[in-house]
């Protein structure tokens, strides 16, 4: 639509991959295959929690709802991913492109949300060991998990609405794989300094806080497991601990490197690297660090596949 000497758009087209029009094929199979590892894994493991009693605790309580929302996570992003690997059109409407983006910072914000949980049950679990099982009843673990999905709906809700109110002019063209924040400003006309403001507002309060809170959970954790006596027991304690501190550390360091860094310093090669390991690796990797690492998973899962 024309007004003045702007074009509004309507729609944009996602570049993705298509600087490499040479690895199409070879992009398509790799992304499918994590994809279906990610499907699997964490199916597997949602299956495996809920039908041993022995892992009817709240940790696995925890890790349940979190491989859940992996598959919620991946499958906003991957699916529209495949697709444009194998066609030329790759035009995304405004509604479609900020759905995916408002269900993509929602997930994402949850997953911070939920990471703190666990964290939390953890140093429960080792810094008061006695009170654990009347902390950590089945309704403080269902409140938690419905408080980490509902509470970015609100925020993600308005923070989307403004990012798309804002004018885009000039090329429609948004160089990423999908709708995120940073490449969407990049096309967006006029002042956007309240918006990246406020992108950092939020990501304090969704990223910085929850990561901040974890650390602090985890020099807890660490400073009881050192006063433990017996060496069997602190090896048992990181044991339980490690995995996911590993899976923490991939996906807030990725996460706060893409949202927290000045915008001069954004560039799309960089940017999408970084997208690719938080949207898809670090996915495929949680359920073999969860199940690789833990002992009690692997005995439900031999004794479930003998089934």
């Amino acid at each position: 639509k024309e007004g003045g000497n702007l074009t509004t758009l309507v729609e944009f087209i996602l570049l993705g991959f298509a600087d490499v029009p040479g690895l199409q094929k070879f992009l398509f199979g790799m992304f499918l295959i994590i994809y279906m590892i990610i499907l699997i894994g964490n199916s597997l493991f949602i299956i495996i929690t809920k039908v041993d009693p022995s892992l009817q605790t709240p940790i696995y309580f925890s890790l349940g709802n979190f491989s859940s929302l992996e598959i919620c996570y991946v499958s906003v992003t991957v699916p529209r991913l495949l697709a444009d690997l194998c066609r030329q059109n790759r035009n995304i409407s405004f509604l479609a492109c900020a759905t995916q983006m408002y269900f993509f910072l929602v997930l994402g914000a949850t997953k911070c949300f939920i990471l703190t949980a666990m964290a939390y049950d953890r140093y429960v679990a080792i810094c008061n060991s006695l009170l654990y099982p009347l902390i950590m009843n089945t309704r403080l673990c269902i409140q938690s998990a419905a408080g980490c999905w509902i509470s970015g709906i609100p925020v993600h809700i308005g923070f989307t609405y403004l990012i798309f109110s804002l004018p885009f002019c000039g090329h429609n063209q948004l160089d990423h794989f999908f709708c995120d924040i940073p490449p969407a400003l990049k096309l967006a006309c006029g002042n956007t300094f309240m918006i990246e403001m406020l992108i950092y507002v939020v990501a304090v309060l969704v990223v910085t806080i929850p990561f901040m809170l974890i650390s602090w959970s985890y020099v807890q954790i660490i400073s009881t497991i050192l006063k433990l006596p017996s060496a069997t027991g602190r090896a048992k304690a990181f044991s339980t601990c490690s995995s996911h501190l590993m899976v923490v550390a991939l996906f807030f360091g990725s996460g706060i490197i893409t949202y927290m860094r000045p915008k001069s310093s954004h560039s799309v090669g960089v940017d999408k690297r970084l997208s690719l390991f938080y949207t898809i690796v670090t996915p495929m990797f949680n359920p073999m660090v969860y199940c690789l690492r833990n002992k009690d998973i692997m005995v439900a899962m031999r004794k479930f596949l003998s089934k």
